[in-house]
């Protein structure tokens, strides 16, 4: 009689400690969420040479996120080809590039604040394509931007018609001026032909 009570008691004691237990797992679990990666964006993609690019860049840790940049193509040189001579002979051309001002750095560092995020500036000094890879620890992503050339400068009439300078003008005038006294001497010596001629003066 009593081990049956005891195992009586046992079986409920069981059933009670079993309850919060399924209570806990029926409980429903936040959802977990996975690491945003890292990225890297550029804006605008394609600028001209003197203009700045935008990094932006999320999804890092707080703190120092090196960027590294890689830069492919020059339209800024001579192209390379050959020119041929009066006389038929050939000369041949290697690319030369323009002297550029101080280079742009091809590797800094940013900072990236407590939400992993920063924006950065980066104004290029050379033509060309631009591939910016942002590196910290494991994590990385890249962004590329193209820079072209310069626009050429327009003369301040706009192109659209030569200047007129003092050369152009003075040379036709000169000549129309010179022209007109001859044909002025002319007349007059023809009106002193006629008038002689009616008076009868040099007759015999």
């Amino acid at each position: 009689m009593r081990l049956s009570r005891i195992f009586m008691a046992l079986t409920v004691g069981l059933a009670v400690a079993a309850v919060p237990t399924a209570a806990g797992a029926a409980q429903p679990q936040p959802p977990v969420y996975a690491p945003t990666p890292a990225s890297l964006t550029v804006s605008p993609t394609t600028i001209r040479l003197g203009e700045t690019f935008t990094l932006r860049g999320e999804g890092f840790a707080a703190g120092t996120v090196t960027i590294n940049v890689t830069i492919t193509g020059n339209p800024n040189a001579a192209p390379a080809g050959s020119v041929r001579r009066s006389d038929g002979s050939a000369v041949a051309m290697t690319a030369v590039a323009y002297q550029q001002p101080q280079s742009a750095p091809t590797t800094f560092t940013v900072t990236a604040n407590d939400e992993g995020e920063f924006t950065t500036t980066y104004r290029p000094t050379r033509t060309g394509r631009h591939v910016f890879t942002a590196v910290q620890g494991t994590e990385e992503d890249s962004a590329t931007g193209i820079v072209l050339p310069q626009r050429p400068h327009r003369p301040p009439n706009g192109g659209g018609h030569l200047p007129v300078t003092g050369d152009s003008i003075g040379t036709p005038l000169k000549l129309g001026g010179g022209l007109a006294g001859a044909g002025a001497v002319l007349v007059l010596l023809s009106l002193a032909w006629r008038r002689r001629g009616r008076f009868g003066i040099g007759s015999r």
